[in-house]
């Protein structure tokens, strides 16, 4: 019996000294991907637009108080670029944003960080690599949202209302923010000009969930309007007005 009470304090002994069970994880109000388009029609104007503007906008007054009107008061988000089937790559990983010291900090590593890629345009590849990240997110929430920024429809990869409707059936929100492009490209116009335009074809076929919506931008002002109203709307969940903004 001294044996085995010896060897019980020794097995007790042991799980004491290791090392304590992780903690669940870190609440946040929302989980949110913002998935940049960086496909060959995304010229350097259209790219720094993209990152500019994302970068200066969650650093934005308004922004910061709708992160922290929520119930946690920080959201979680990471940045990623895509192009091509294959072809993302995440720029930002995971990160919380709840004040300006960390709104300043995400901003500033994504202006720094170099282009990704430049091939063809897969959205529902970019919906893929969405749903995969976020499903390995350090940090929970009960809202989850893919934030798609582009300058033109889905020309590689599978159907991208298939991708979409995966992401809704596991209640994923995704919102779309679109680049106008007022010359069409030479060898392919319907690809950034569609028939019923750019926004409608988002509308039709990329975005879903509650309360998802289509913002468009034409210019640098109307994009940094325009990203500035799209992450207040889904922080604070709610729905901005489908309209393109003016000039």
């Amino acid at each position: 019996m001294r044996a085995i009470r010896a060897l019980l304090l020794l097995i007790l002994a042991g799980v004491a000294a290791l090392p304590a069970v992780a903690s669940a994880a870190e609440q946040v109000d929302l989980l949110l991907v913002l998935a940049a388009d960086v496909s060959r029609s995304v010229d350097n104007g259209k790219f720094q637009l993209q990152r500019e503007g994302y970068a200066a906008a969650i650093s934005d007054p308004h922004v910061l108080d709708a992160i922290r009107s929520g119930r946690v008061g920080r959201i979680a988000l990471t940045y990623v670029e895509w192009s091509g089937v294959g072809s993302q790559r995440v720029v930002i990983d995971w990160t919380t944003v709840g004040d300006a010291e960390s709104a300043k900090g995400f901003g500033d590593r994504l202006l720094e960080a170099p282009r990704s890629f430049a091939d063809r345009t897969s959205i529902s590849g970019a919906i893929e690599f969405a749903m995969s990240h976020l499903a390995k997110a350090p940090y929970e929430s009960t809202r989850r949202t893919i934030d798609i920024s582009g300058d033109g429809t889905n020309n590689s990869g599978r159907d991208v209302t298939l991708a979409r409707d995966e992401a809704l059936a596991q209640g994923i929100t995704i919102n779309g923010l679109v680049i106008l492009s007022e010359t069409p490209l030479a060898w392919n116009p319907d690809h950034t000009n569609p028939p019923g335009g750019l926004d409608n074809y988002y509308r039709n076929y990329v975005v879903g969930g509650p309360g998802a919506f289509v913002l468009a931008a034409q210019n640098f002002n109307s994009f940094g309007e325009a990203i500035i109203k799209k992450m207040i709307a889904e922080v604070a969940q709610a729905e901005p007005p489908r309209r393109t903004l003016a000039r």
